[in-house]
């Protein structure tokens, strides 16, 4: 791969000039050199920053991104186990709020949480001062 100029980088990894600049000032990748002015780049600066836009399309901290990039094999392992436990509590409430909007989607009531049983009961216990998180433990049973 020939070096190519940060315009056909961008373009080609779906992002504006200013995102490559934006790394390049946090450290994160630095351009294989200048060609008349114009910041130039080969297969390894291509490589991470394609894994950079992997990244960012997957929600992935760029903190993450660059402890994979760069650190070492136990520093990046133990921040992207940090990562996963998050993401893994992430999918544990989506997959909630999923569930509590199905279930008021299902409901035949017009208002289902002024009319739904169900739903009323919970919102209930919790107004009635039942922590958060032990009415979602009991939700997943």
């Amino acid at each position: 791969m020939d070096l190519i100029p940060i315009g056909e980088a961008a373009e080609r990894l779906g992002v504006r000039t200013s995102t490559l600049r934006y790394y390049e000032e946090r450290g994160l990748v630095r351009p294989a050199g200048r060609v008349r002015g114009t910041r130039v780049y080969g297969r390894p600066e291509m490589r991470r920053l394609a894994f950079l836009q992997i990244a960012l399309k997957l929600g992935i901290r760029l903190d993450t991104a660059a402890a994979v990039l760069d650190e070492s094999s136990s520093e990046w392992r133990a921040v992207v186990g940090e990562q996963i436990t998050e993401l893994e509590e992430l999918i544990e409430r989506a997959q909630g709020a999923k569930d509590f909007l199905a279930h008021a989607l299902k409901c035949p009531a017009e208002h289902p949480a002024r009319e739904c049983p169900h739903m009323t009961g919970t919102l209930d216990r919790l107004a009635d001062g039942m922590p958060f998180d032990q009415l979602a433990a009991e939700m997943r049973q």
